[in-house]
Order: structure tokens, then C-alpha cells, then sequence
């Protein structure tokens, strides 16, 4: 008689701490010491904080410890923690990635539009960074986004290309759309 496989569970926790170092430590810790494995993560700093996410896999049982852990960890290290179970990553084979960037004076309304630009063509998110800073020579306020799309497969690109060049233009935003490429070549 064969053993069933076992399936593979994920969790991902997002946590939020003023010591980036001991937050990422204290969590990949507790993720090893409870057999589970790290298969994904970002960090980014907001101000005083540090948010960091992670998607966490193992079998049930190793989850569940990891998951008990997680609220004793953030009262003793000083940090906030959220879990929540999740599915893997569903492959998209004929899905294009695109990198969007834009460029502009600052108004509290781009991401906004931007996210309901994409939304509207049926595109995905898949990253999303944005940065705000002082223009040296002017001292006003500059936005940068980089916004990671995926595209559904059949989407027309010079058509959707041409839509977002008139959507910046009309929002008088300095932005490009290409094809995602990996970072490492």
C-alpha cells in the first residue's frame, strides 16, 4: 500500500516593525524552526516601519505550529502580524508580463487612475512600488511608480500600448509600457 502524497500548504504573513533585520530574522527563524520554507518575500520601509510579507509553505501540522508561534513571536519582539492561508500561484502560460513606469508632479489621485486604467483593460497587478520625493531644482513634490502587469493572453499590445501613451498624456504623465525582462541578464 503507497503513501498518499502530501500536498503543500501555504501561508502568507505580512507583519509590520520598527527593526527590519530582527523582524525578516524573527520570522525566517520561526519558519525553519517549525519546517516550513520560505518561498517568497519583500520588505520595504514606510516611514519609522518596516512592512514585511512572506508566503510560507509546508505540509498542515508544520503550518499550524508555525501560525500558534506567530502571535507570541510579534508580543515579544514588538512587531504586528496578519496570517492568512493561501492557494499556490495559478500558471498563466499565454499571460504577458509588462512593466509600466510613470513619472509626474505629484497629485493624490495618479495611483488611483492608474490602477482603474489597468483595471478597465481586464489587466492584472502583479508588483506595484511607488516613491514619492523633492524635485532638487523646484522643491515640489515628484511621484515615480513602477507598476508590474500581466496582460491576458489575446490582448491586442500595440492597441494597449497606444490607450495607456493617451490615458498618461491626458493626465500630462511621463510613462512607458514595455515588456517585463528579467533583472539578471
Amino acid at each position: 500500500m503507497s503513501t498518499p502524497p502530501v500536498r503543500e500548504q501555504f501561508l502568507v504573513i505580512s507583519a509590520l516593525g520598527l527593526n527590519a533585520m530582527e523582524l525578516t530574522n524573527v520570522l525566517c527563524r520561526a519558519s525553519n524552526e517549525n519546517r516550513c520554507a520560505v518561498v517568497s518575500t519583500r520588505l520595504s520601509r514606510h516611514g519609522e516601519f518596516s512592512a514585511l510579507v512572506l508566503q510560507i509553505s509546508g505540509n498542515w501540522d508544520a503550518l499550524a505550529r508555525l501560525e500558534v508561534s506567530l502571535p507570541g513571536l510579534a508580543k515579544k519582539h514588538d512587531f504586528t502580524v496578519n496570517v492568512i492561508r493561501s492557494a499556490p500561484t495559478d500558471v498563466r502560460p499565454q499571460a504577458l508580463p509588462y512593466v509600466a513606469y510613470v513619472s509626474s508632479v505629484y497629485r493624490p489621485d495618479i495611483l488611483n487612475e492608474l490602477c482603474q486604467f489597468f483595471l478597465d483593460q481586464n489587466v492584472e497587478l502583479e508588483n506595484l512600488t511607488l516613491d514619492t520625493y523633492q524635485a532638487p531644482q523646484t522643491g515640489g513634490t515628484m511621484l515615480n511608480a513602477t507598476l508590474t502587469v500581466t496582460l491576458p493572453a489575446g490582448t491586442q499590445i500595440s492597441w494597449l500600448r497606444d490607450q495607456f501613451l493617451d490615458f498618461a498624456d491626458a493626465l500630462n504623465l511621463d510613462a512607458l509600457i514595455e515588456p517585463w525582462r528579467p533583472q539578471n541578464q
